[in-house]
């Protein structure tokens, strides 16, 4: 990197930190680029494997009702690598970005509950949480922090099959949820996107229905996404490094 080059990144930080300060209302996505500093794996290209299955192909309806015990064996496998992680620098510096601001809501298409770890409050978890359970017979959703059980488990309410409570490929989200997120887009002053890939969506439309309604949109990732072009900031580099000097402003 040039001198010249990481002036004007300072730059654009500079600015960026003094818009974030300066909102009332702040909305922040998060995708698996935030968790991956945590080390949780992304499961996308070398990570896409689990004992010689295909990871997208086991997350969905059709493989758990033709073999309910892998996907279990697998979320189970997850839940334990999972629970040797630890929430990172960027997971801290959004938590003091809600303490000082005074609208804040943070979507996540993140599953591991990092965010919640950290302390952050205001959790939307647009793909589901892989520490809770919902069972397919009665409904019945409960936090599951099981790493170890016997496979597939049962609800004790009822008896029926329990499923890792995460949307699966082929699933819609929960619309209570979407409904949540898109009312706190729609009224957002900066939408602050963080380590998503900009493909998978519907959260890759969420900048274009905060910038249609106003925001100011800061994308922070180690590389520009397809809809990096459609925003006033982008921040390239790591979640980490970055989001402790965004907030930093923002500390009182």
């Amino acid at each position: 990197m040039t001198e010249t080059q990481s002036n004007e990144i300072q730059q654009a930080l500079k600015e960026a930190r003094k818009i974030v300060s300066c909102a009332r209302s702040v909305v922040v996505l998060t995708g698996a680029g935030i968790s991956a500093e945590s080390g949780v794996p992304t499961f996308r290209g070398k990570d896409g494997l689990w004992k010689s299955y295909n990871v997208m192909e086991l997350a969905t309806p059709q493989a758990f009702k033709s073999n309910p015990k892998l996907v279990w064996e697998f979320y189970l496998w997850r839940r334990k690598l999972i629970s040797s992680c630890f929430p990172n620098r960027a997971h801290y510096a959004l938590v003091e970005l809600e303490k000082h601001t005074p609208e804040f809501t943070l979507i996540t298409q993140n599953v591991d509950g990092l965010h919640s770890k950290a302390g952050s409050r205001n959790v939307l978890e647009i793909h589901g949480n892989l520490w809770r359970s919902r069972c397919i017979q009665c409904g019945d959703k409960f936090m599951d922090s099981r790493i170890d059980c016997e496979i597939p488990p049962l609800c004790e309410k009822c008896g029926g099959l329990l499923r890792p409570d995460v949307v699966w490929f082929g699933e819609t989200l929960d619309t209570t949820i979407l409904n949540r997120s898109i009312n706190a887009l729609e009224h957002a002053e900066v939408l602050l996107i963080v380590g998503t890939s900009g493909v998978v969506e519907p959260a890759a439309s969420f900048g274009a229905v905060a910038r249609a309604a106003g925001a100011h949109v800061i994308e922070v990732n180690i590389e520009r996404t397809p809809r990096s072009q459609m925003y006033q900031t982008v921040l390239l580099g790591r979640a980490g490094d970055i989001l402790p000097e965004l907030v930093k402003n923002s500390e009182v």
